[in-house]
């Protein structure tokens, strides 16, 4: 537990004042956030299989350069640019004929590679793009994010009896998903109805908060399934407490992909 909380603390003294300042510093540090989980992405997968050297650095270039994207702007545009699809079908797919040794290289290497670089690719830009949108969004998503892992946890080790789903994560319990989302929803709800729009309609504000609240603990377990899969524990052990970037930040990768949903309603 204390690793775990001064794991806590390095991070909130190192990204919270990039969040509040924004801008290319923020940016700059999300698309290295967004390279270092690749890198654990690419390591679990070399637990069973290698991949070539020259095509993992270019999925690493790829992905800081996709998160990366379009972020130069204060207005919230989903205008990802098609070039960057087209090059990564070309890097991932078209060695797979030009090495043509399965063992090597095959297509399960090529659509692992390009779905995790969309995968994180996209989530980091979504991040730098609802930041520079406007920072009163951005705190409210990682409240939910946040209040909805802290309490789930703290939920779960007081009162959790029922397991939720021992074959992918053994330690989440029903108990813990509830005591989650209710704070989660609480505590957000407050923070939107204080700080950003007290005319609100509290029934669809409930709907956003419930379903992100949800959402971000689904991610949590579809992340845990590839953990599983690979019988890993931690994707890497670079936050000492919280395992790695994937480990730490698995959560708020799906409440922001889910959060463009819903942004129009806010």
């Amino acid at each position: 537990m204390k690793t775990r909380m001064i794991g806590a603390f390095f991070l909130i003294v190192i990204f919270l004042p990039l969040l509040l300042v924004g801008g290319l510093y923020f940016s700059l540090a999300v698309a290295l956030v967004s390279i270092l989980a690749m890198y654990e992405m690419v390591a679990i997968r070399k637990t069973k299989k290698d991949l070539p050297l020259a095509v993992e650095i270019v999925a690493y270039m790829l992905v800081g350069y996709l998160a990366l994207n379009q972020s130069d702007t204060s207005s919230f545009i989903l205008n990802l640019d098609y070039r960057v699809l087209t090059f990564l079908i070309f890097t991932f797919f078209l060695p797979v004929i030009i090495i043509a040794d399965d063992e090597t290289y095959n297509l399960n290497d090529a659509f692992f590679l390009f779905g995790s670089v969309m995968f994180i690719g996209l989530s980091c830009n979504l991040v730098i793009l609802i930041r520079n949108y406007s920072l009163t969004y951005m705190l409210f998503f990682l409240t939910i994010t946040i209040a909805t892992d802290v309490f789930a946890y703290v939920g779960g080790s007081m009162i959790g009896r029922h397991k939720l789903c021992p074959a992918i994560s053994p330690k989440k319990t029903v108990e813990g998903v509830l005591v989650g989302t209710f704070m989660g929803v609480f505590l957000s709800s407050l923070y939107y109805l204080t700080v950003i729009n007290p005319e609100m309609s509290l029934v669809s504000l409930l709907i956003v908060t419930v379903t992100l609240s949800l959402v971000g603990q689904l991610g949590d377990l579809v992340f845990s399934s590839i953990k599983r899969h690979y019988h890993k524990k931690d994707f890497s052990n670079l936050i000492p407490g919280h395992g790695g970037i994937l480990d730490r930040f698995d959560s708020i990768i799906f409440v922001v992909l889910a959060a463009i949903i819903f942004l129009p309603m806010l």
